[in-house]
């Protein structure tokens, strides 16, 4: 095969030492073995108008020996398995339907660096396996090793095997290497199970521009907890996930959904009801005895969202799950203004306690939905409720 060689520096170019224009979408900055924009792909012939990124100039092409995997062979019984995943996010499941619809070609696993992982044969001592082979066999051998150092050198087969479930969470540029790759290596392996969720998001911006560490364009979250509590943050990015299509963070926006959605709503729950009960039943209520109507539905209502809830988060359907919790806490909101417990007090404290004691029931029931999102918040109310 032909790889990029480098005159000027004397040496091959694995692919991300190469840059040119994507033949799939025309993007400027692809590298040789994918394109940032739109994530498919790329063998360094593709690229037009490559150039070196260590010196500029424009590579040539040389014959050079390499191991392959041989992906088409299983091209078919790829395209079997993600056309049943009726599960999938649509985003990935389309993406991944399309690449082996395209037809899959062999690809090389291997690379003329010195860094990495070497090739154990003679003759093969300045090969290496390029990382993004060696990468995904990591969930295998990792668990196998973890076993073998605990003493259970069989406690890895759980995992893999008898009808367990693989969820692999990333973003859309790494959707082929879990979706075909590391699928094509376990069928080539037999006996394992194949990812049984990728929920790969898309690309979260910021302040309209793509995230970019090399250019100092992110939120460093050590300076954000020197100033903040974790759990905004948290809220924030959760609500506003690119699960389907690209989303921008922006402070206006984290400032916005902090104060109107997070305080106003769930923080406004917790304490108002809280500070009631410790002012007026010195934090202990008294059994509520029968619920009326109206306390009854919310708490049949909180039990439905918790059962929505649990269903949207098995799904990896997080925006949906923080969606139902948040408008459970509206829902009692209403509650609470419906039946004025601070008017109660004062004429009929009985019915008061059961308002409170219906409230507090919610936000127990909150406080655990919430966790995945608000854990620290969370933890929080569970010592103060136990």
């Amino acid at each position: 095969m032909v790889q990029p060689y480098c005159a000027s520096e004397q040496r091959y170019l694995a692919d991300r030492y190469v840059e040119g224009t994507c033949p799939h979408c025309a993007f400027d900055g692809a590298r040789g073995d994918q394109c940032d924009n739109c994530g498919r792909t790329l063998d360094p012939k593709d690229l037009q108008g490559m150039t070196c990124r260590i010196c500029g100039g424009t590579p040539e092409f040389r014959e050079t020996e390499h191991f392959f995997l041989k992906l088409s062979a299983f091209e078919d019984q790829l395209l079997d398995w993600v056309r049943k995943q009726d599960h999938w996010r649509p985003n990935v499941r389309n993406f991944t339907i399309g690449y082996l619809e395209g037809g899959l070609h062999d690809r090389a696993i291997t690379r003329d660096i010195e860094w990495g992982v070497p090739i154990p044969l003679d003759g093969y001592e300045d090969k290496r396996l390029y990382v993004w082979f060696e990468a995904v066999i990591g969930y295998l051998s990792a668990s196998i090793e973890w076993a073998h150092n605990n003493g259970t050198p069989e406690a890895w087969k759980p995992f893999w095997e008898d009808g367990s479930r693989a969820y692999y969470f990333m973003g859309k540029d790494n959707i082929p290497f879990h979706t075909v790759i590391w699928p094509a290596m376990l069928l080539g392996y037999g006996g394992l199970n194949l990812p049984y969720d990728v929920p790969a998001n898309e690309y979260l911006n910021l302040e309209g521009f793509k995230l970019s560490t090399s250019r100092n364009w992110a939120v460093w979250l050590p300076d954000y907890l020197d100033r903040y509590e974790p759990d905004p943050l948290r809220y924030v990015i959760a609500a506003n996930l690119p699960e389907t299509s690209d989303s921008d963070f922006s402070w206006r926006e984290y400032v916005r959904r902090n104060n109107d959605e997070l305080v106003a709503t769930y923080g406004n729950l917790v304490h108002r009801v809280l500070s009631m009960v410790s002012r007026n039943f010195d934090s202990v209520l008294p059994d509520p005895g029968e619920l009326d109507e109206v306390s009854g539905a919310l708490l049949a209502e909180a039990q439905r969202r918790f059962d929505e809830t649990e269903a949207y988060l098995e799904a990896v359907r997080l925006r949906q799950a923080l969606q139902s919790s948040m408008a459970l806490a509206q829902t009692a909101n209403r509650y609470l203004d419906q039946k004025e417990p601070w008017r109660a007090v004062r004429s009929d404290k009985a019915d008061a306690a059961q308002t409170l004691w219906t409230a507090v029931s919610v936000i127990n029931c909150l406080k655990t939905t919430l966790y995945p999102f608000l854990p620290f918040s969370s933890q929080k109310l569970h010592t103060m409720l136990g």
